[in-house]
């Protein structure tokens, strides 16, 4: 599987995919990100749709978030209508918006 990193320096605006690959955001993204995998390092934000079968947040996300596994990190910001399959949460993580948890 190829691996995609945003590194800290950089913003990106524009739609982010990779069909088979993974994206690692340590920067900043303005628009949709869609992959297999996709995690939001610490200091990394995306600001639009969010579309993955695994995602890891553990920086800020606004906008739309719809995968199969969320893991939310007691640093994560969320502002999103959610959807996915399953969902851990670490104590200290912070959601706001529709969240629908839908199982197996």
């Amino acid at each position: 599987m190829a691996s995609s990193v945003i590194e800290e320096d950089l913003t990106i605006e524009g739609n982010i995919k990779s069909d088979e690959g993974s994206v690692d955001v340590k920067g900043k993204v303005v628009g949709d990100v869609t992959a297999q995998s996709v995690i939001v390092q610490t200091g990394g934000a995306i600001n639009g749709a969010l579309s993955a079968k695994s995602v890891s947040i553990e920086g800020k996300h606004k906008g739309k978030l719809q995968c199969d596994d969320l893991k939310l990190a007691s640093t994560s910001t969320v502002q999103a209508d959610v959807t996915a399959k399953t969902m851990t949460s670490e104590s200290g993580a912070r959601v706001a918006g529709n969240v629908q948890i839908t199982g197996n």
